[in-house]
């Protein structure tokens, strides 16, 4: 259980390969920093030129795929260390240095020019950062791969300069590669790029070392030995696009560009253009591909209707904000908040604005936009955060009956959804993670065996769904794609609630992405349209025979029937959980081949939960978010990733903090028999980025790399003890908390000085430790150990889901455990029908030795660990009455201390209906 893993101090052998993608964001400002500390120790004579010259040489590759500084700058560089001209060499590596790490470089001019002082900015580079009102301008950057990259780029570059005008909305400067294989590596290395041009001729591999890039390309077909001209041209448009989406491509050919134009394969490119001609045109055409992702319907709309002088005659006293600035009670809030929010406040849907129950206008163009931006067909804004949403999705598909196959351990919105839906929950039971108190997810065989129990008794056609949580609290990532299929190939019409409130910014990830609904989704159906989908499952027929067994269906990875199954995938997303939004605002995604049979009652779902005045600034916020995500989610995503593997290394291989804390890795997070590729940990000496790649692709789960677990049991603090003392005293939070630890979790909020605040606190507490343990001796090291070893050892067992009684079974079959959770609940109303039996009562022990059974009336859920362990109609056993006596968490929801628990009389179970 005291596993220590040491990431390696040394740097790695292959930490020079340009497909090293996993330390991208910081490490590039990091090596730019070591350049200019190792030109001042060489000005100042504290060493020779040789370290600059290496720390130069050791960008390698990197710097080919990015603008700034570009060739130009960089020669001016090398030529000075080459002339032997310290003090010119670090004053411009001091420069570009903080160019690249305060990202000035993207509306100072002078960051651009090769001399130190610039008193006077060139015309073109001044016109090129800001408005003509002065405004600076959004700044991206282009790719551009052709033959003869370097000579044909600088050209392109000073082509495309000369096309910029003050009226332009943004400003961009050109990356040139000449192969396919650099193309890659610059759209994952290089977050800036938002659009790609492509010239037709340009070489397949790169120069440089990139062999988990080669892998990974030849097992997705893209082998040299197979592309040709324009093959090359169009299969590097799609691989590309494949990768980060978001991403505009276009095709500049000296010939056959209608032919080029009208291939089937050029569906992912943007425009495609004769580049003897049309360079005016590529520009415009870039800007207006950019403008289309930063264009916010609703937020655009609403900037101007709080411009507006409006006479408001509607319930709504705080629009406008007078009756919050001319009070002399509660001006201050005003001038907390600004006037904006008041300005932007209405109740009204006309005039500009919208309405979200049946959106006709600029809302419904930003859930437009949301869904092409999320891979969805349709996309819901909801402002009620994700408990409603999963309320929505249950009450829209979900009737009276239908077994709904899911996690125990899912979201308590899941549960109330199915009470209110009327479905019947079959539990199904993740694998225990007893020493932490926590659950991990539920394996597919669980669900598989589910799912043939059911059609073994003749009731298949009852489970209408399966809902599980994607990624759960802890970061466990579910193989949606291997789900849903292997689950389709035993009922083709399934429909699948993926609950991804934490996990929405993955699909800006391109590694994270197979692993979300809408990814899993998508690829299914190109799988689909492909004939040897057909091939492939008749090959597996044949091996399975007629009327397979059970055994050998649970023990096959099944290959569903392509021409029968249904793509039906809902996704929830808590949007203000992982990106730019204002609390409470989530998406409902869909991607239902059926959903114009469902749609009606989807809009009475949604106006059932939906509030009649939702605030505008949710909805503004969550059309913001997606404009961010869009165009630069992908790097704020390398971003938390990044922090998160800086915090796993810095606290495993402290000398100090490791003593008392540690965060577990992927291998103490999924058990062996779940990571088939045989991956341990992000920073397990020996493991890299294919090994990362080949867990994502294969095995059963996977670990979110931003989701932290940081054990503080063997520190002596309980998960709720220590996240009051980091919130407390040091001004660091936590979310979610277990008996001995609690979860960090990185997002695209987090900077490196955050890490940095983090390790000072925990090397505090250990160091506090060390002296409290000095001076208590020999008894106050007993005390010590005891106490670790009563958090770290003396752990409760978890409580599986035992069954519901035999009253709330109805026509549910002997093999599966659903049963009618709606009568239980709504059972439980009626007083009379009710008892409550203290948990340390000597009734309760008789009652779990002799009977009668205990039927819970409501939902019990302690935080932690924050799942309920007794649901309304389930029978209460001595596991979950051990586990409640050794939980010593303060917060139980429907449990009464001074009363016990809320029961349903055994005589009473069968009365209501």
């Amino acid at each position: 259980m005291n596993k220590q893993r040491t990431a390696s101090k040394s740097r790695p052998a292959d930490q020079d390969r340009i497909d090293n993608l996993f330390s991208v964001p910081g490490a590039r400002a990091d090596r730019w920093r070591a350049l200019h500390s190792a030109a001042v120790d060489w000005a100042r004579g504290h060493a020779g030129r040789e370290p600059v010259e290496a720390a130069l040489e050791d960008f390698g590759a990197y710097e080919e795929f990015f603008a700034y500084p570009g060739q130009r700058l960089v020669s001016v560089l090398k030529d000075r260390i080459a002339t032997g001209d310290a003090e010119g060499a670090a004053r411009l590596a001091r420069r570009l240095s903080e160019s690249i790490l305060t990202r000035s470089y993207k509306h100072d001019t002078g960051a651009w020019d090769a001399v130190d002082q610039s008193t006077e900015p060139s015309v073109e580079l001044s016109s090129s950062f800001s408005t003509r009102e002065g405004t600076h301008r959004p700044y991206f950057e282009m790719l551009v791969v052709s033959p003869y990259a370097a000579e044909r780029g600088a050209l392109i570059g000073a082509e495309m300069r000369k096309l910029r005008r003050r009226e332009d909305p943004f400003v961009y400067e050109t990356v040139s590669v000449p192969s396919f294989e650099d193309a890659v590596c610059a759209i994952l290395l290089n977050p800036a790029i938002a659009a790609v041009t492509l010239y037709e001729g340009f070489e397949f591999a790169s120069r440089h070392a990139a062999p988990v890039l080669r892998s990974v390309l030849a097992a997705a077909g893209f082998d040299e030995a197979h592309l040709r001209g324009e093959d090359m041209l169009l299969a590097l448009a799609d691989g590309l696009k494949r990768l980060r989406p978001e991403i505009d491509i276009y095709i500049l050919s000296d010939r056959h560009v209608e032919r080029i134009a009208g291939d089937a394969r050029a569906t992912s490119v943007r425009r495609v253009l004769y580049s003897v001609e049309e360079m005016l045109e590529l520009h415009l055409s870039v800007l207006e591909g950019v403008g289309d992702r930063f264009r916010t319907p609703f937020f655009d709309n609403l900037k101007k209707y709080a411009t507006r002088p409006i006479s408001t005659f509607h319930a709504l006293p705080i629009a406008r904000g007078k009756s919050v600035f001319k009070s002399d009670w509660i001006r201050d809030m005003g001038e907390f908040y600004g006037l904006n929010i008041f300005l932007a406040e209405s109740s009204a849907t006309t005039g500009g604005l919208d309405s979200l129950l049946e959106p006709t206008g600029n809302i419904k163009e930003a859930q437009e936009m949301a869904a092409r931006a999320f891979g969805a067909d349709h996309v819901f804004f909801v402002t009620n955060g994700t408990s409603t949403s999963n309320k929505m999705v249950h009450q829209a598909l979900i009737a009276p009956g239908d077994i709904v196959l899911l996690d125990r351990n899912c979201h308590k919105s899941h549960h109330y959804g199915l009470v209110l839906a009327g479905g019947q929950p079959l539990y199904i039971d993740a694998f225990p993670m007893t020493e932490y108190s926590m659950y991990g997810a539920v394996p597919l065989k669980r669900i598989k065996k589910a799912l043939l129990d059911l059609k073994a008794e003749g009731r298949l056609d009852r489970a209408k769904m399966v809902d599980l949580t994607n990624c759960t609290f802890d970061g466990h990532i579910y193989n949606c794609r291997r789900v849903m299929e292997e689950c389709l190939a035993i009922k083709p019409d399934l429909i699948f609630l993926w609950d991804e409130a934490w996990f929405g910014f993955a699909h800006w990830s391109p590694f994270l992405r197979p692993r979300t609904a809408m990814g899993a989704a998508d690829t299914i159906e190109k799988w689909m349209a492909d004939p040897a989908s057909v091939t492939a499952w008749e090959k597996q027929q044949a091996e399975l025979g007629d009327n397979p067994s059970s055994e050998k269906l649970l023990a096959t990875r099944l290959i569903p029937d392509p021409r029968k199954i249904k793509i039906r995938v809902y996704q929830t997303n808590s949007t203000h959980k992982s990106m730019s939004a204002l609390r409470q605002g989530s998406m409902v995604l869909v991607r239902d081949v059926d959903f114009r049979t469902v749609e009606a009652q989807f809009h009475e779902a949604v106006f059932t939960h939906a509030s009649t005045s939702p605030n505008q600034q949710l909805i503004a916020s969550l059309d913001v978010a997606r404009r961010q995500m869009e165009l630069e989610g992908y790097g704020l995503v390398a971003n938390a990733i990044e922090i998160a593997l800086d915090i796993r290394r810095e606290v495993n291989r402290h000398p100090l903090i490791s003593k008392y804390f540690r965060i577990l890795g992927a291998d103490e997070m999924v058990p062996a028999e779940y990571r088939e590729s045989g991956f341990v940990d992000f920073m397990t000496e020996g493991m890299n980025f294919a090994d990362q790649v080949r867990s994502m692709n294969e095995d059963e789960f996977c670990l979110d790399p931003t989701r932290i677990t940081l054990v503080c049991g063997t520190a002596g603090f309980d998960g709720t003890q220590f996240k009051k003392l980091m919130a407390d005293e040091h001004d660091i939070q936590f979310n979610k908390t277990s008996r001995n630890s609690v979860l960090l979790q990185s997002n695209i909020n987090n900077t490196r000085s955050d890490v940095a605040q983090l390790i000072r606190v925990l090397m505090q507490i250990c160091d506090q430790i060390e002296d409290q343990l000095a001076q208590g001796g020999d008894n106050g090291r007993k005390l010590f150990a005891a106490r670790v070893k009563s958090l770290m050892e003396d752990v409760p067992d978890l409580p599986d889901f035992s069954h519901f009684h035999e009253a709330y079974r109805g026509d549910a079959g002997k093999l599966t455990p659903e049963g009618d959770m709606r009568r239980a609940f709504y059972g439980a109303y009626y007083p009379e029908g009710c008892e409550y039996v203290p948990i340390d009562s000597a009734e309760c022990d008789q009652r779990l030795k002799q009977g009668p059974e205990m039927i819970s009336a409501n939902f019990v859920i302690p935080y932690p660990p924050g799942f309920p362990i007794l649901v309304p109609g389930q029978v209460v056993t001595q596991a979950t009455i051990d586990f409640m006596r050794k939980l010593d968490v303060k917060e139980i929801h429907g449990y009464e201390r001074a009363r016990g628990l809320k029961l349903i009389r055994p005589d009473h179970a069968a009365d209501r209906h």
